[in-house]
């Protein structure tokens, strides 16, 4: 009997602590729509296709081509942008969630951040000029806040 106890526990409990992130799917789409794939295969911004769609995390994602679809299938979490898709600088230094332009992307440590974009404000430019490590380490940090929220 204390068997089945602890492993409802268990089960329960894993329920209750699991993170659950919240995904900027502005225009319906983590990034955008665009394909979170060809940031790493292609080092560039590709918008996705609508017959490349997959759901992952309650959340759906477009791609340029069947092959990246596989490969994003095959690793979810290594094409997944960080921060569940928001600014990361805006993270860092305001500890908000901020929309981003998917065109405005940096691949680091084999990790994706996007970044918000407009007029003169290109807040990739930022995280690169201030250092970026560093804001890294607050994006982090202010990003707990948000998981389980």
């Amino acid at each position: 009997m204390k068997q089945w106890i602890v492993i409802l526990f268990l089960s329960f409990s894993s329920v209750i602590f699991s993170q659950s992130i919240d995904y900027n799917t502005k225009r319906g789409y983590v990034a955008e729509g665009f394909d979170v794939v060809a940031y790493f295969t292609e080092s560039k911004p590709i918008e996705g296709k609508k017959d490349f769609t997959v759901t992952y995390s309650d959340v759906r994602f477009k791609f340029s081509k069947l092959e990246n679809l596989k490969l994003f299938k095959s690793n979810p979490e290594k094409y997944i942008p960080q921060y569940g898709g928001y600014c990361a600088y805006a993270l860092a230094v305001k500890g908000k969630k901020v929309s981003i332009n998917p065109k405005t992307f940096e691949v680091r440590d084999g990790k994706l951040y996007l970044f918000y974009n407009k007029g003169k404000t290109n807040t990739l430019q930022f995280w690169l000029n201030e250092g970026a490590k560093e804001l890294q380490l607050k994006a982090d940090l202010n990003w707990q806040k948000f998981i389980n929220n």
